[in-house]
């Protein structure tokens, strides 16, 4: 449900729609209320697809490559939701009810292929999840790149170039007392 909506309005349209569309969009997390996603861990769902393999005696298929390509195919399935759309704010506002629905199934293929995938290449996906958020949060820093949506690579140059500018004055100061 569209904020606007949550909050008993209607999604704009017309000359309200084009404000909205060329605005900077807020964050979604500002946008749309906390949502509980549920208990099952990555650990449930790996399980669950094993047996779900084992069952069908699907195993032999499952191999890393067929895993990934099953798991593009269906990301493309999830683009196609959004294709031809425009720019879609959070919350999905303006999709049907089925659109909404099919969005979710989508995205939920795309997870248990994820998981599939990472079972059978044997990496352990919540612990490389987190390392990668940790490896993010490092090469993004908060204080250097909020609000700009710049490759990590012109944070890592402005950084150099201000070490760089300090070495350069510290050997500065070195010359000026000798």
């Amino acid at each position: 449900m569209a904020s606007d909506q949550a909050a008993g309005g209607q999604p704009p349209d017309g000359e309200a729609a084009a404000a909205t569309a060329t605005a900077a969009p807020a964050s979604c997390e500002a946008l749309l209320p906390h949502q509980p996603w549920g208990d099952t861990s990555l650990q449930q769902l790996r399980s669950a697809l094993q047996q779900f393999a084992t069952e069908r005696d699907w195993g032999r298929y499952h191999t890393p490559r067929n895993l990934v390509l099953a798991l593009v195919g269906e990301a493309g399935e999830l683009a196609e939701c959004f294709q031809w759309k425009g720019e879609v704010p959070c919350g999905l506002p303006g999709f049907s009810d089925a659109e909404r629905q099919h969005v979710g199934e989508e995205l939920a293929d795309v997870l248990l292929y994820l998981v599939r995938l990472s079972d059978a290449c044997g990496i352990a996906l919540a612990a490389a999840a987190e390392s990668k958020l940790r490896k993010n949060a490092a090469k993004y820093p908060a204080e250097q790149c909020r609000g700009s949506s710049a490759k990590y690579t012109a944070y890592s140059q402005q950084q150099q170039q201000e070490d760089g500018d300090q070495t350069g004055s510290a050997e500065q100061q070195q010359q000026q007392q000798s």
